[in-house]
């Protein structure tokens, strides 16, 4: 989801944002706007981020949109780097219809994939809030491993979980 389709999503013009994707964008995507507000943020101050941004999970067969997923920046942040070093966070909504499919354990695995294809990245994390059980267990099934928590400003208590792929 390029700028322009993240900025229409943010000024509540999805038929724009739909016709810039080639897809219909559901009214969902703006009932918890955080992860568009902080798409726009990270690529209005890192031009290199563009590639790590938000991107939609489309159905193949239908075309439709069921969520989205996003890694938290580029590779190796500060942030991170206490807990492991070159890792990359992302994090993943699927909409409320479309739960418990499989969708987003789906998507994160292709976002791996193309983090350790395409950059070499074989660290990620995830942070979940710890009565998220669907997201629990998407990392339990992913391989994630719980190395900590930490407070969150506007989540409150998360979990972090980290998975080394080269393990």
């Amino acid at each position: 989801m390029e700028r322009e389709v993240v900025t229409s999503c943010l000024a509540g013009d999805l038929q724009r944002a739909g016709n810039l994707l080639g897809i219909a964008i559901p009214a969902e995507l703006l009932d918890k706007p955080t992860g568009l507000q902080f798409a726009q943020m990270r690529l209005e101050e890192d031009p290199h981020y563009r590639l790590w941004s938000m991107r939609a999970i489309v159905l193949a067969d239908t075309g439709s949109m069921v969520g989205h997923i996003r890694f938290h920046s580029r590779p190796d942040p500060p942030e991170l780097q206490p807990f492991a070093r070159g890792a990359v966070e992302f994090g993943y909504h699927i909409f409320r219809d479309q739960r418990r499919q499989g969708y987003a354990t789906e998507a994160a695995r292709a976002a791996m994939d193309w983090a350790q294809s395409c950059f070499g990245v074989h660290q990620f994390v995830v942070t979940i809030s710890p009565d998220n059980q669907p997201s629990l267990a998407v990392a339990r099934r992913l391989g994630f491993v719980r190395i900590g928590e930490h407070i969150d400003e506007v989540d409150g208590v998360e979990h972090l979980f980290l998975r080394d792929i080269a393990a």
